[in-house]
């Protein structure tokens, strides 16, 4: 079975603590938001970089490699890494984690344009941001064991 979330048990064990609603995803994401800021920092930055060295040196897990694989992004020309590896650092350099988003749902221009954009957000609201990345990368990985 895959993990939900990213090198994090913890969520996943807390909201089996609890009395289930009947809404998987709504339990989990109700202990995300419930969630230290520390724990959801800690959370986000259990996240892999976009076409980084995880990739490379194929320390993915089985999920992230899938869903990064399905944006294309284990096909990059050597700009495309370059543009990557670039925005990845501003990125993490401007708000000291990873970004994150649903590549299921987007594609490698679609993922370089959110980067470019969101490296104007303040860091409250890209910490809400991926958060909310988080969630829809969730959501995806409980349809597919369903």
């Amino acid at each position: 079975m895959t993990a939900l979330f990213e090198h994090s048990p913890w969520v996943e064990a807390r909201a089996d603590a609890l009395p289930a609603t009947g809404h998987r995803h709504a339990d989990l994401m109700a202990v995300v938001h419930a969630a230290s800021a520390d724990e959801q920092l800690a959370l986000i930055r259990a996240h892999p970089e976009l076409a980084g060295k995880a990739a490379i040196d194929r320390t993915l897990t089985a999920a992230s490699a899938a869903e990064q694989a399905s944006a294309g992004l284990d096909r990059l020309s050597e700009a495309e890494f370059a543009r990557f590896h670039a925005l990845n650092a501003a990125y993490r350099e401007r708000f000291d984690f990873p970004f994150i988003i649903c590549v299921r749902l987007t594609d490698k221009a679609g993922i370089l344009a959110a980067m470019e954009q969101r490296l104007r957000n303040d860091r409250e609201t890209e910490i809400v941001t991926a958060i909310a990345q988080i969630g829809e990368i969730v959501r995806l990985r409980l349809e597919d064991q369903a």
